[in-house]
């Protein structure tokens, strides 16, 4: 069976009602009757125990064709937003950080899904070169069904399906100059849970088209050059032990998403951090892949565009 993907569109130029649609592996969208009520993937999500078995025999070649939409953040509005850190072997190693301590534990964070943008939409960067602003190519679980202390063995089953999310990241707003005592010495809010600092996409792959979420390459451009080039076995965690570990802090529901950490290639590590007019694109196979430009905050998001497509016309 041919890959698809569940996708939140829009019509180019029919208002801004959104509704859910079915993407192929080359972007092709289509209807699907069953999905017409939804506005968001998100949406969809929350009757996924009826939504699976419907969908599972579904062709992505069936359907009403549909062209002139855009294609949007699938879970615009997740009810938690939840971000891994430190989960690669080699990320770690690329940070200075050494061998894996005994005995650690997964690390969690939550962010705001007001920093959630998709496909194409541009990453606001602050104009301050203090800032170092950075990128991180991430396979995003998308929840599936509610789940509460779920042992790691039946983790994967709370599943619907995987995303690309990118974890943009102030590094120079990270440390707080002047904190109020050692527990207050870093702002994970101010150095990622800014408005745009979240790009998911394109779209929600259900997991059956991911029987091992730990073989999926993950790689991202800027500009047309490779720096993350990456693979989900080097998790140091893996999925289905993330799952376990985040619920037993927080119950998981339908529609939230967990991004998973991210492999070695980072800007920090290399001196380099985002400008306007950059160009990222994340490819995770076979989630296809989440482009987006860079502007800065102040700037008009039709110039960042123009730039970027100069920029990328420059690299070839």
């Amino acid at each position: 069976m041919s890959v698809w993907s569940l996708v939140t569109c829009r019509p180019e130029d029919q208002g801004t009602a959104s509704f859910v649609a079915i993407a192929d592996a080359e972007g092709r969208v289509r209807r699907h009757p069953v999905l017409a009520r939804y506005t968001d993937v998100g949406a969809a999500l929350r009757d996924w125990a009826d939504l699976e078995p419907v969908l599972r025999g579904r062709q992505p070649t069936e359907g009403e064709p549909l062209e002139g939409v855009r294609v949007l953040a699938p879970v615009p509005a997740p009810g938690k937003l939840v971000f891994a850190g430190a989960n690669y072997h080699d990320h770690l190693r690329e940070m200075g950080v050494g061998d894996v301590p005994d005995g650690m534990e997964p690390f969690f964070f939550l962010l705001p899904p007001t920093s959630i943008i998709g496909p194409d939409d541009a990453i606001a960067v602050p104009d301050d070169a203090g800032a170092r602003v950075d990128w991180e190519a991430e396979l995003g679980v998308v929840i599936g069904r509610r789940v509460h202390d779920v042992p790691v063995e039946l983790a994967l089953e709370a599943v619907a399906g995987y995303t690309i999310v990118n974890d943009i990241s102030a590094r120079g707003l990270h440390a707080r100059t002047n904190p109020l005592a050692p527990p207050f010495a870093y702002d994970w809010l101010a150095s990622k849970g800014r408005d745009t600092f979240s790009p998911i996409g394109p779209g929600v792959t259900p997991s059956w088209f991911v029987p091992d979420p730990q073989t999926l390459p993950v790689r991202l451009w800027r500009n047309g050059v490779l720096e993350q080039d990456g693979n989900t076995k080097d998790m140091i965690f893996n999925v289905a032990q993330l799952i376990s570990a985040a619920s037993k802090l927080m119950t998981l529901e339908p529609g939230d998403v967990l991004a998973t950490g991210t492999p070695a290639g980072v800007g920090a590590a290399k001196g380099l951090a985002l400008e306007a007019g950059d160009r990222l694109r994340i490819e995770i196979e076979p989630l296809g892949a989440l482009a987006n430009d860079v502007r800065r905050a102040d700037q008009p998001a039709a110039l960042s565009t123009a730039r970027a497509a100069l920029n990328t016309l420059e690299q070839g």
